[in-house]
């Protein structure tokens, strides 16, 4: 299969899933907080369902496309995607909202492994990295998309929640059309692993350190424009801007195979943790200071990338045996750390407000970096 015929359209696919489904939630949240009356603490207990929902499909998705191929679980996720920005268009009420975030967030569960199986199947080995690196960079590209739509969209959030599912649909059908049946055209399988991560030798840090990275980023994903907006010195554009260094940077962190390979996988950690937990301490100082925030807004999406790399190279390194576990471990562990944290961000922002909350928050990212990996590894030709 030609190199660009499937990644273009598993770019856009990672783009409306990541980017528009999920992540654009937090941009979007102070407007649709004051349409539907919700609370802080109401506002991170939805938001948590987006990683809720993703726990449960990346589980089902990893079986399914084992058992089917990657074809179906790809159409399921635009399907997802496409009908929970629909819900979240026309929301009456917070239930029907966390019934869209439910679906949304649950996209980008079920087209995390069908991607990474497609490209396996369909690409010769040597295209694969590269694949995967430029795939992935679809959530940086759908954070950038998000916040140019806010900028000319906003304070509309269901009529940019509605051109959304309009961009999910026709990715979908391109999808549709690329995506070859499975197994029609090769003789390669998908072959099942073991899923278990008993006496798995370096599966306890990974596992910590999931957890850990997963809580202290929730609260940014949630509530950073909600934080930098009661600051009371933003224009729509600025907040929107604010979003999109979050993708822009973003882009940069997919460069974490590489860096692993020159600095080692002990100091790139330590290296991502560091500057992702200093992002959220940064935006506590001052977010009335743009400068200030537009600089911790290219920190977080610079290292979260960075990091998400650095957790693919190390999983697939622990789980030698079985890529796949390695590869859905680290981000089934940071989508439950996202929401146990959206959750208690929620309550604490209500209780403390949002500076110490972050403060709070920055210090549980810094607290990850004593279980990193102990040793070198090479990155993994699949990973990103």
């Amino acid at each position: 299969m030609k190199f660009l015929k499937l990644v273009l359209p598993g770019i856009t696919m990672i783009a409306v899933t990541y980017g528009l489904a999920r992540f654009s939630f937090g941009l979007l949240l102070p407007d649709m907080s004051a349409s539907l009356q919700m609370s802080e603490a109401v506002s991170g207990t939805i938001s948590s369902l987006f990683y809720f929902a993703y726990c449960f499909t990346i589980v089902f998705s990893t079986v399914m496309t084992t058992r089917e191929g990657p074809k179906r679980m790809i159409l399921f996720a635009g399907l997802s995607a496409f009908i929970g920005l629909l819900f979240m268009a026309g929301t009456p009420n917070v239930w029907v909202l966390a019934l869209g975030v439910l679906l949304a967030g649950g996209s980008t569960g079920l087209i995390s492994p069908p991607y990474g199986a497609a490209i396996s199947l369909w690409l010769q080995r040597e295209q694969q990295g590269r694949a995967n690196t430029w795939i992935n960079s679809g959530t940086s590209l759908g954070i950038v998309l998000s916040g140019f739509g806010a900028i000319f969209l906003a304070p509309d959030w269901r009529l940019t929640y509605l051109i959304y599912a309009a961009l999910a649909l026709a990715v979908l059908i391109w999808n549709y059309y690329v995506i070859p049946p499975s197994y029609k055209r090769t003789k390669i399988r998908l072959e099942k692993g073991s899923l278990s991560v008993k006496g798995v030798q370096g599966a306890n840090p990974l596992i910590i350190s999931s957890l850990f990275l997963g809580v202290s980023t929730a609260a940014f994903w949630t509530f950073a424009p909600s934080f930098i907006e009661a600051a009371g010195s933003y224009s729509d554009w600025q907040l929107s801007t604010f979003w999109i260094m979050i993708g822009i940077f973003g882009i940069l962190g997919g460069f974490s195979g590489f860096l692993v390979e020159k600095l080692g996988l002990p100091f790139a950690y330590k290296l991502g943790t560091l500057l992702i937990a200093s992002a959220s301490v940064l935006l506590a100082v001052d977010p009335a200071d743009w400068m200030l925030a537009y600089a911790s807004a290219g920190l977080f999406g610079g290292s979260y990338i960075f990091l998400t790399g650095i957790l693919l190279v190390w999983g697939i390194h622990v789980f030698i045996e079985n890529a796949s576990l390695g590869i859905g471990l680290p981000f089934l562990l940071l989508a439950l750390g996202q929401v146990f944290g959206s959750m208690l961000a929620g309550v604490f922002i209500d209780v403390w407000g949002f500076a110490p909350a972050f403060v709070i928050f920055g210090f549980v990212g810094a607290a990850a970096i004593f279980a990193g990996p102990a040793k070198n590894v090479m990155p993994n030709t699949s990973s990103g």
